[in-house]
């Protein structure tokens, strides 16, 4: 008599039963689909090659001295001389002064470091990082309104004070330098690509 049975299906050589992942291969399937799932989805956002435009009015852009809240003299003057070095380079907003522009972007350096971030074998410092950080606003002064702030802007830049292979020594000026460099780029990338 060929009864059928119900529950576990008899195992032998000619009954293979399909192969149930183990709680531990479940665990680590899980483990890298979740995180490949939140990449793809970061890439599924709206891109464009072409950077967006400001408000049509704003074709000016005024840029008075920053602040300097910092003990480091002449900080002030380096940003703002790089930042206005920026727009005018990258030309499309004209800079004028702050009375006759249609947009002021206001700022002030509130925090700067120069720390050591590596040494050699024996222990003597090799590698410094200097850190800037900058409040920045920009005000349409055409509709009178806030276009974007940011109270805590921070670049950073790595540099070596001894030759080490494919970096050339260099010093805090030139560190900073590049810091100011990375403050003013970002400024304006956020200025006008942001719309």
């Amino acid at each position: 008599m060929n009864r059928k049975r119900r529950g576990r299906s008899r195992q032998g050589p000619d009954r293979v039963s399909p192969a149930r992942p183990t709680r531990g291969a479940r665990a680590r399937w899980q483990g890298w689909v979740f995180p490949a799932f939140l990449f793809l989805l970061a890439g599924c956002g709206v891109y464009s090659t072409h950077p967006g435009t400001l408000p049509g009015h704003i074709k000016t852009i005024g840029i008075p001295a920053f602040e300097n809240r910092t003990v480091r003299a002449g900080l002030d003057q380096e940003v703002t001389q790089a930042v206005i070095d920026r727009f005018v380079s990258d030309n499309h907003l004209k800079v004028v002064g702050e009375g006759e522009a249609d947009a002021v972007l206001t700022g002030a350096v509130v925090n700067y470091k120069n720390v050591v971030f590596g040494f050699t074998g024996r222990e003597q410092a090799q590698e410094y990082r200097v850190s800037i950080t900058v409040a920045v606003r920009l005000l349409d002064k055409v509709k009178n309104r806030e276009l974007w702030r940011d109270d805590a802007l921070l670049k950073t830049q790595n540099y070596y004070v001894v030759q080490v292979p494919g970096q050339t020594a260099q010093d805090e000026t030139s560190g900073r330098a590049d810091a100011i460099k990375k403050v003013a780029d970002e400024i304006l990338s956020r200025t006008i690509e942001n719309w």
